[in-house]
């Protein structure tokens, strides 16, 4: 029997969910009718076969993810389970979502440059001024320092979710250090190598070319104007989980790839110190949290960072990307705003749209979220990754109760949302297709004078475990290529 077409002898299951590949009655969704046909007519140890040399080249190449869990001693280094099935989405579709994320972006960016300088927005009433000044990624040291270009912004990771009906929302904005370009570009050849025709004949926008714009990116941010400035990717080394990603980067974009021990501070200016002596650093993308990119202004243990590289900056001699304090605009609490952002910054109505969200620290949304814990996601407002939620349709009594009294001791740390049905999308499973929860991270670059790329497609997740919503990397979560229709 075919391989797509059962899943371990049972029906695929068509009920509460929205299918991406499946309309409901099954008929097949138009726009995957080829891809659809492809694996319908592939058997069961064709796809093993395929399934086997994708973990090949996985390993080959070192793609990796390191997941950290309590219970071990040693962390896990692992490759990231990769699914065969492309995600598909229509080329409207995507000009839609791709309008929304330029928007949402240039608000998210206009906002971060107003809260270092005049915080007209907290003035005007439209953003409480206690969420920007105790939040703990808001940094008094970026008060009135002039980025370059005023682009604080440079990559962001934008989460995309689906509910039952098929409408997009935004789940959450990452601003840091936004991971997981690599696995985007890696599932493309993963899946040209494989199966070149099938990527050849559906007629697919290519992700390739914006390796180039994230390079012409990063030097448009170069202070000094330089036609030819010099770039690195500051790493914390290679224990990092994302090490692979920030090694394939800096390979791929012919860029320094740098730990802070190669780095030097001089006459407020950031050299690299290397074997034909020191050459000066224009442009320096970081993949290590702000605190620990200098000790000389943030932790002063830190031995990531570099000494002084904070006086560089000032002095307009570095540009960094993303600009430290850009933690502040992706808080959890904060994401309440960015709709609101959007109609102050452009003076527009938001394209896309938040999931509905509940502030702990409002007395009657705190009460009514206590009384609907089971049926709510609570997540602390500061973390990421898939770290310190609560799922409640699926959590044990006991950790029901726990999270109520963590809200309940300090509510402001707290944020709550109904749970959303999140779209599926057939994995291979066992030699057959079955459903799997997932979302869309969409990547987007930004450079001088609010120039704006996305990437096309972005990264498709995936929870690889039966009924799950967490689709993050660092709780077990796999990826799929995906495909924007030309």
């Amino acid at each position: 029997m075919s391989g797509i077409n059962r899943t371990q002898d049972a029906p695929y299951p068509l009920d509460l969910f929205y299918d991406e590949m499946f309309g409901g009655d099954p008929k097949v969704r138009t726009h995957y009718a080829q891809v659809h046909h492809r694996f319908a007519h592939m058997s069961v140890e064709e796809l093993a076969v395929k399934q086997t040399a994708v973990g090949r080249r996985m390993m080959e190449e070192g793609i990796t993810f390191t997941l950290y869990k309590l219970e071990q001693i040693q962390p896990l280094e692992r490759t990231i389970p990769f699914d065969l099935i492309p995600r598909i989405i229509p080329q409207a579709e995507w000009s839609m979502l791709e309008a929304g994320l330029i928007q949402r972006v240039k608000a998210l960016n206009r906002f971060v440059h107003d809260i270092y300088h005049d915080q007209n927005i907290v003035r005007d009433g439209i953003v409480p001024r206690r969420m920007v000044v105790a939040n703990c990624y808001f940094r008094p040291e970026m008060m009135r320092l002039q980025v370059p270009y005023n682009t604080y912004i440079t990559t962001s990771g934008i989460d995309l979710i689906r509910d039952a009906s098929g409408q997009y929302y935004v789940l959450e904005d990452n601003l840091r250090s936004p991971s997981g370009f690599s696995y985007l570009f890696k599932s493309r050849s993963i899946m040209n190598e494989l199966f070149p025709e099938l990527s050849f004949s559906c007629s697919i926008r290519d992700v390739e070319l914006s390796l180039n714009r994230f390079l012409s990116t990063l030097r448009s941010l170069a202070p000094t104007g330089k036609s030819d400035p010099v770039i690195a990717l500051l790493t914390p080394g290679e224990f990092n989980s994302a090490y692979y990603e920030h090694a394939f980067l800096a390979q791929q974009m012919g860029i320094h790839l740098v730990e802070g021990r190669d780095l030097i501070a001089m006459d407020h200016k950031i050299y690299i110190r290397g074997m034909k002596g020191m050459q000066q650093v224009d442009v320096l993308y970081r993949r290590i949290d702000d605190d620990y990119l200098d000790p000389l202004a943030f932790q002063p243990d830190s031995m990531l960072g570099v000494a002084g590289i904070m006086n560089a900056y000032r002095a307009g001699n570095l540009a960094i990307a993303n600009a430290p304090g850009t933690g502040v605009a992706d808080d959890k609490a904060i994401y309440i705003y960015v709709p609101d952002m959007i109609r102050y910054y452009l003076n527009e109505e938001p394209i896309l749209a938040n999931v509905p969200t509940y502030l702990l620290s409002r007395p009657e949304e705190r009460e009514y979220v206590l009384e609907h814990l089971s049926e709510m996601v609570v997540k602390e407002t500061s973390l990421s990754g898939g770290y310190g939620m609560l799922i409640g349709p699926s959590a044990a009594e006991e950790e029901i109760a726990a999270f109520a009294e963590c809200i309940r001791k300090e509510p402001s740390r707290y944020i709550a949302q109904p749970t959303v049905q999140l779209s599926r999308a057939p994995v291979i499973q066992g030699g057959g297709m079955t459903p799997r929860h997932i979302d869309l991270r969409a990547f987007v670059l930004m450079g001088a004078n609010e120039q704006v790329h996305v990437i096309p497609g972005g990264l498709t997740r995936v929870a690889m475990k039966e009924g799950s919503l967490v689709v993050n990397s660092s709780q077990g979560g796999g990826c799929k290529d995906t495909w924007v229709l030309a």
